[in-house]
């Protein structure tokens, strides 16, 4: 841990010329000619990038969407001798409980957008004051404004880590955590390293995926919407795995294209941000506000943290698939449609207390997607938490 554990204030402001140099490399695209049918099995389709680089380069806003971010209290401090880059917003009520919210590959601090408003001032969004979060939203180490990296080890236990410092920073010494996708191995993670101050764990997404597969004695066991799960991780692993084994193992070679291109560093996301909202067939910006998705690319982009995000992500794959003892600390989870997570299985290293499934609504990007869903599904959880001993 740095001596130096001064909190800074920070403020986006993007240089002027950054904003220009973009502009003339999306009016300099070289796409590639379409393959046969040009759709979206091959990656995405040419025609699709096609428009949305027109919408970027013409029509897409960064300095009113900086304002948006910057609208929000945000701050940077060295933890383990990484800078690390948060929001932090206070809840209007007294009684608000902490709360840090991680979001995973490839999102960012952008993926909460939606929820801040209805977590930390629940009244003016039809609920309760009772059910108030003060709001602590970091951005992972490698990721955005938390980057690059300059040291290796930056998994689920060493995040964690970071994660209670910082909490421990900014004067709160009783939390809960949630997350999805990344967020969803980092906050359970959270809880084994400081279970005396976490008081519960709420996660979206992948808690419980069968990456292995189960035996067909034990898929004769499960529900429908169990195997459902199971046979999509199967597809999943043979025909969408190829993202992971690249950056798990070249991350330096993928950011040399991702960092020179902005279309480049778009296509790679958006392929993702399809495959993985709801319902698939949708163009991924029919179901997220097309100036989000750009905004969260432009986080990437505008901070060159293609590489150090991948390898955050997914260098040190082991770490995020490891079979872990229960910490004790009540767990909640949703699963959304797209989701892959399955309670039987999440039991075996999480203390599940709560399991929403949703099954016909909803993607990987819950925060994104069903922002209201999944404020309900954490107030309903952490409502009976608030008050118990730590």
């Amino acid at each position: 841990m740095t001596s130096d554990e001064s909190i800074r204030p920070f403020r986006i402001d993007v240089a002027s010329a950054d904003l220009d140099d973009l502009h003339e490399r999306l009016r300099r695209t070289r796409f590639a000619p379409p393959l046969p049918g040009d759709d979206w099995d091959t990656g995405v389709p040419v025609a699709y990038l096609r428009e949305l680089v027109g919408y970027w380069r013409n029509g897409y806003d960064w300095r009113a969407q900086e304002a948006v971010l910057n609208s929000h209290a945000q701050f940077t401090t060295v933890i383990d001798g990484q800078p690390i880059h948060f929001l932090h917003v206070r809840s209007a009520e007294p009684d608000a409980m902490p709360l840090v919210l991680t979001h995973g590959w490839p999102g960012s601090f952008v993926e909460f957008l939606d929820v801040i408003g209805p977590l930390t001032d629940p009244v003016s969004h039809g609920g309760d004051a009772a059910d108030a979060f003060h709001l602590v939203i970091p951005s992972l180490p490698g990721f955005g404004f938390s980057g690059p990296v300059t040291e290796a080890g930056w998994d689920t236990a060493r995040i964690a880590r970071a994660w209670a410092e910082l909490m421990r920073r900014v004067g709160y010494t009783r939390y809960g955590v949630q997350g999805g996708d990344i967020g969803a191995g980092v906050s359970p993670a959270v809880a084994r390293v400081d279970p005396g101050a976490v008081v519960g764990v709420h996660v979206n997404g992948s808690l419980g995926a069968p990456l292995h597969g189960p035996g067909d004695d034990e898929k004769a066991t499960l529900t429908d919407l169990e195997l459902d799960r199971v046979a999509r991780v199967e597809v999943f692993m043979t025909e969408e795995f190829g993202y992971i084994a690249i950056q798990s193992t070249r991350p330096q070679t993928l950011a040399a294209g991702l960092t020179d291109s902005p279309v480049g560093q778009l296509a790679w996301i958006m392929d993702k941000f399809r495959e993985w909202t709801h319902p698939r067939a949708a163009a991924p910006d029919t179901v997220i506000d097309r100036d989000r998705l750009l905004t969260n690319v432009m986080i990437y982009w505008l901070t060159a943290t293609a590489g150090s995000a991948a390898y955050v992500g997914y260098a040190q794959e082991s770490a995020w698939g490891a079979v872990e003892t229960p910490s004790g600390v009540p767990t909640g989870a949703i699963m959304f449609a797209h989701d892959i997570g399955i309670r039987r299985y999440a039991e075996t290293g999480h203390t599940i207390t709560r399991w929403t499934d949703v099954e016909d609504r909803g993607g990987h990007f819950a925060a994104m997607e069903e922002p209201g869903l999944l404020t309900q599904d954490v107030r309903a959880f952490f409502r009976g938490l608030r008050h118990v001993p730590s």
